[in-house]
């Protein structure tokens, strides 16, 4: 798969919240994720590496979560071996606040896998 065709089957998928085929599709072995550096403060790691680390994380992240009442994805923007798209989320915690979060994703591609992703928030 090209980059512009990860990209859009991304964007559908993720419009159905469907991330557990998002990583299964598209998340290279060997992936890496990187968070901004504040989430270090909350305890959360800044860069994760491998897609069974990666996963383990996500799990985790879902496991906070008590109910998404919102999520939205815009539409992928394509450069080259990379792509863009803002995700955003209407959620209520576990034991916490509701919040809402809006990150914009950065997605590097290799080979019709995603090698390395990056979201800043």
């Amino acid at each position: 798969m090209t980059t512009q065709e990860i990209a859009n089957h991304y964007y559908e998928l993720a419009n159905q919240s469907n991330w557990a085929e998002i990583q299964k599709e598209f998340h290279d072995e060997n992936i890496i994720n990187r968070e901004p550096e504040h989430v270090a403060e909350r305890g959360m790691q800044v860069e994760t590496k491998g897609r069974a680390a990666l996963w383990a994380k996500s799990a985790a992240n879902r496991e906070m979560i008590q109910t998404i009442h919102t999520q939205t994805c815009s539409k992928p923007l394509v450069a080259g071996d990379f792509f863009t798209l803002v995700l955003t989320r209407d959620m209520t915690l576990k034991n916490g606040p509701r919040v809402q979060k809006e990150e914009v994703g950065v997605f590097q591609v290799k080979n019709g896998k995603i090698i390395q992703e990056q979201f800043f928030y």
